[in-house]
């Protein structure tokens, strides 16, 4: 199952990687602007949010053209985001997937821009998608907007800075979490499950699934800040232990961390279960978080 999973994931990742620099080369941006925007949106990474959507539309029997404009537009969000944290007014990193991060290459200003243009363009890109009808475009930007604004990964942005230099409870890290990184891996999730037409009992499944999912996805990160391998992360480990930062690993140590993350996956898959979908892909996508190594 697993190198049928990394057959799916690799194949699903080169696809998304050929489509991403197409949604920008017809744009009217300037010159700067799109190189810097290109740079950072064209750098690799998992991909594990278009491959989940994918996946998703998979359980429906539903084609995956119908989600690779909402996969792209993710990406773009995704991408905006890690430039913003690579600042030096946020995480302060000089290296990103292996490369040095946007502001180092093009400056801030441009660095800042950059991330505004993918954020804003991914709105875009949903608004016009040809073969979704109205309605579901409609519902699909709603999503994005909750997901990634001031209610999901923006406010869970500000509250993990306030919460620098304090002690959270579990329960408290949990709540920064799911909006800081599991609302973006939890909306491709429910993105498949509205392009599918799922069912109120088939939605609420594939939510529960992916909130989990979302937790055990920082979890890892968390992991691999402090035991992974530089290289193969493409970024400085101990950044996090650096900035002071409440992980899972500080509050529960390493040995904890990966139990929680352990009981995170299976009951991701257990939320599977019950959505009465063909789910394989999408737990096998749970079990590979608990063995990742980036």
């Amino acid at each position: 199952m697993i190198s049928s999973l990394n057959r799916y994931m690799t194949e699903k990742k080169a696809w998304i990687d050929s489509q991403l620099p197409l949604f920008l080369q017809n744009a009217s941006i300037p010159e700067k602007l799109k190189k810097s925007m290109s740079y950072s949106l064209t750098a690799g990474g998992k991909r594990i949010r278009p491959i989940l959507l994918f996946a998703a539309l998979d359980a429906f029997g539903e084609d995956e053209e119908k989600g690779l404009a909402t996969a792209v537009a993710i990406e773009m969000v995704h991408t905006y985001s890690l430039i913003h944290d690579d600042l030096p007014a946020m995480d302060n990193d000089d290296l990103r997937r292996g490369k040095p991060t946007n502001h180092t290459i093009f400056g801030e200003a441009t660095a800042i821009l950059a991330g505004d243009g993918l954020l804003t363009l991914a709105f875009q890109i949903v608004a016009s998608d040809s073969l979704l009808d109205a309605r579901t475009k409609i519902k699909l930007v709603e999503l994005l907007a909750s997901a990634a604004g001031a209610e999901g990964m923006v406010g869970g942005q500000e509250e993990d800075l306030e919460a620098e230099d304090k002690i959270l409870t579990l329960d408290q890290l949990m709540a920064v979490h799911r909006k800081k990184t599991g609302r973006l891996i939890k909306m491709p999730v429910e993105a498949a499950a509205l392009i599918g037409q799922a069912t109120d009992r088939q939605f609420e499944a594939l939510s529960a699934f992916s909130d989990h999912l979302g937790l055990a996805f920082q979890i890892g990160d968390d992991i691999l800040d402090v035991a992974g391998n530089q290289k193969e992360l493409g970024k400085p480990v101990g950044s996090d232990l650096a900035n002071h930062k409440n992980t899972y690993v500080s509050l529960l140590t390493i040995d904890g961390a990966r139990r929680e993350l352990t009981r995170h996956v299976d009951r991701a898959i257990g939320c599977l279960n019950e959505s009465g979908l063909k789910t394989s892909l999408l737990a096998s996508i749970a079990e590979y978080l608990s063995y990742r190594t980036h």
